[in-house]
């Protein structure tokens, strides 16, 4: 059992923020992520791509705003679950909340903001004969271990900043071939991973198959080659123990529809004239995820219901003390010795 002050179901840019507006109120924090790291979509499916609209900053890329925002939120030493999707909420007869993720991790806590984005993501697979049958034996949607796939020729499809990326990374620190498959030439990603991903092509560390898929992949227990189809020529087919496709992850809002929850166009109806509570007392919700009248899904919009939602959030923690707020300016950042969460 995980118990903590605040839970909050999202680890993206508005979850993270929410930390540091808990933690000047003295609450404590445990996030949980479906994604194996912290960020959300910006940090997994689009790091280096730039974001205008975040004050103060005339650009600022992606997964550098990620980076800032958990080095606000460090001082209040957040707890995380990461990697695993919250499944079920109960209330406790002492009014707290019981969530609990797929692989069973328990979490409790007496207020709950849910900052899932646009909900848990899953990954676009595919339309592949026996693609199932090879998951997690190679073929993988998700690096969460590097390393891991060094061993070998790589295969990764895409066109995105996810695909390029990764494919820079293993040409530069792998001894094998690595293939990037793309089904144009133009590519979505950032301009600099583009030009680095050509010139790592024109040195030979990438080979690159453009207007080209893989269309069929075989192996007994594991993966053991994929075929690639271009729009000219033979089909190429590739030995390989790893193929990577890239192609984003599509957003879902998952278990947490089954959670009592009054739901508007696959988002949940938050009063927006007070505090972005849902329907039931003591869950909040903040950022894409929450729908209301004239809502505008912008990092910036989160972050501001982020901050209402925690004032609110703090008299049901405290309901016998009372929170007098000054300006951070004034009263500094004052973070927490010792970890947030409790495990017991």
């Amino acid at each position: 059992m995980i118990r903590t002050d605040l839970l909050i179901i999202g680890a993206g840019p508005v979850g993270l923020f929410t930390v540091f507006e808990a933690g000047l109120m003295k609450m404590r924090c445990h996030l949980i992520d479906a994604l194996p790291q912290a960020g959300g979509q910006l940090k997994e499916i689009y790091p280096k791509k730039p974001i205008y609209d975040i004050p103060g900053f005339p650009s600022v890329l992606a997964g550098d705003l990620v980076d800032n925002l958990m080095e606000q939120a460090a001082p209040f030493k957040p707890g995380f679950t990461l990697g695993e999707r919250a499944e079920s909420i109960e209330e406790t007869p002492e009014g707290k909340f019981l969530v609990r993720t797929q692989q069973g991790t328990l979490h409790e806590a007496a207020a709950v903001i849910i900052a899932g984005g646009l909900g848990s993501f899953e990954p676009r697979r595919p339309q592949i004969e026996n693609l199932s049958r090879l998951e997690n034996k190679g073929i993988h949607y998700i690096v969460k271990e590097p390393e891991a796939f060094l061993d070998g020729p790589l295969v990764i499809s895409g066109g995105g900043d996810s695909a390029l990326d990764w494919a820079i990374y293993f040409a530069q620190h792998s001894t094998h071939p690595i293939h990037l498959i793309h089904r144009s030439e133009s590519f979505r990603a950032h301009k600099d991973s583009v030009s680095q991903a050509q010139d790592l092509a024109a040195s030979g560390r990438i080979q690159l198959h453009t207007h080209a898929e893989v269309k069929a992949v075989s192996g007994e227990t594991t993966l053991e080659e994929v075929s690639i189809h271009s729009k000219e020529g033979d089909p190429i087919q590739v030995k390989t123990p790893y193929w990577l496709p890239l192609f984003g992850l599509s957003p879902k809002l998952g278990p947490i529809a089954d959670w009592d929850l009054a739901l508007e166009k696959n988002a949940i109806v938050v009063d927006h004239t007070l505090d972005f509570q849902t329907s039931r007392a003591g869950i909040y919700a903040v950022g894409d995820v929450n729908q209301y009248p004239g809502k505008l899904k912008l990092i910036l919009c989160g972050f501001h219901e982020a901050t209402l939602a925690v004032q609110s959030a703090y008299k049901r923690v405290f309901p016998d003390k009372r929170f007098n707020m000054k300006y951070t300016t004034v009263q500094g950042v004052q973070g927490f010795e010792e970890k947030e969460s409790v495990v017991a």
